[in-house]
């Protein structure tokens, strides 16, 4: 069964929309700026990738909740607004992983509060949390993938949240010498912290045409692989788990080539590494070996929220004609192994075959 992309939902520190979010990484907007409170050893201010719409003084699990809430009601309202409360919807939601700053209740205050504001919308039936960082969205999009082509359900949102900007997580962070520029010696290959939400859509391309509803892309294939030698460990990472990811996802050898790729990469010199080594031992998937996008240059990172986030692009730059090609990739790499990424087409160049 094929599926189809019908709604998207976003929360960054560039837009409060997918729209707004997808036009400004276009034009290279940056949403960077000094945390209102947290410094750094050198006592220098914090860069971080705030989030400016939600108070500062918005904590913990209802932070994530408040990012996590108006991208959800954004990627379902359009598709089933009209049909109010009719359909059942399965939810899958992507979390940060346990670490400091991080509350132990945040999965049920999170689904709590996207129960409460989907209500209106949706029935929401089946849920399924995945609490493993960067790759957490995407896994979550490939278990509402699985669960669309199954026909477990008829309608799946698959989305991820994720803040760094807890002072304890910051500190963490600058601790492990993972933030951009901190400390009493400037770090060049550390990361902008960040915070964002993003939602989509799932639904069987029949069922999309039943309904109406408008889908610019049709979801091929969503792969997980899983990488040992990881990051913070003395391992010499040579990308095995993101090859078998690729290979996972458009076949070995391809069966169509990425006409452009959007990634999590955020400067850390592991994740590039690791990219190379694997992109150079799959070059014939891709149609150039540059023509890839890392929008973390804009919203920071954003952990869990990256996989729903960097398909919001994919659908933009395809259904408003700027793709570079009909096929879109994208992957995110959890420090703790999981690699994930999905694999899209547009829809109005299948049709046309």
């Amino acid at each position: 069964m094929r599926v189809a992309v019908v709604g998207l939902g976003a929360r960054t520190a560039v837009g409060m929309t997918a729209a707004a979010t997808a036009a400004a990484v276009r034009a290279g907007i940056a949403g960077f700026g000094e945390h209102p409170f947290v410094v750094d050893t050198a006592g220098k201010s914090m860069i971080v990738a705030l989030a400016p719409y939600v108070d500062i003084d918005v904590r913990g699990a209802a932070r994530l909740a408040e990012l996590a809430a108006p991208a959800a009601t954004e990627a379902v309202a359009p598709s089933l607004a009209p049909r109010t409360g009719e359909l059942a919807v399965s939810l899958f939601v992507g979390l940060p992983p346990p670490r400091p700053g991080r509350g132990v209740d945040v999965a049920a205050i999170v689904v709590a509060r996207l129960r409460e504001e989907l209500a209106a919308l949706c029935r929401i039936e089946k849920i399924g949390v995945i609490e493993s960082g960067h790759a957490a969205g995407t896994m979550a999009i490939e278990r509402a993938w699985q669960a669309v082509r199954s026909g477990a359900c008829e309608f799946a949102l698959a989305g991820g949240v994720d803040s760094y900007l807890e002072p304890e997580t910051l500190e963490w962070l600058e601790e492990n010498d993972q933030v951009h520029s901190a400390g009493l010696e400037n770090n060049a290959y550390g990361f902008i912290p960040g915070e964002a939400a993003g939602f989509v859509l799932l639904t069987s391309t029949a069922t999309a045409q039943r309904y109406q509803l408008s889908a610019a892309l049709e979801l091929v294939s969503v792969a997980i692989a899983r990488e040992t030698n990881l990051i913070k460990t003395d391992t010499v990472c040579t990308g095995e788990g993101m090859l078998a990811m690729f290979r996972a996802l458009a076949g070995d050898p391809p069966a169509v080539k990425v006409d452009h790729l959007y990634c999590d990469m955020n400067g850390e010199p592991y994740r590039a590494d690791e990219f190379g080594f694997a992109s150079i031992r799959v070059a014939e998937l891709f149609r150039a070996p540059d023509a890839f996008t890392a929008p973390a240059d804009c919203w920071g990172d954003v952990g869990a929220a990256s996989g729903p986030l960097l398909l919001v692009l994919a659908e933009a730059a395809t259904r408003k004609r700027y793709a570079a090609g009909p096929f879109l990739a994208a992957f995110t790499s959890s420090e703790s192994g999981e690699r994930c990424g999905f694999l899209v087409r547009d829809r109005t160049e299948a049709q046309s075959r």
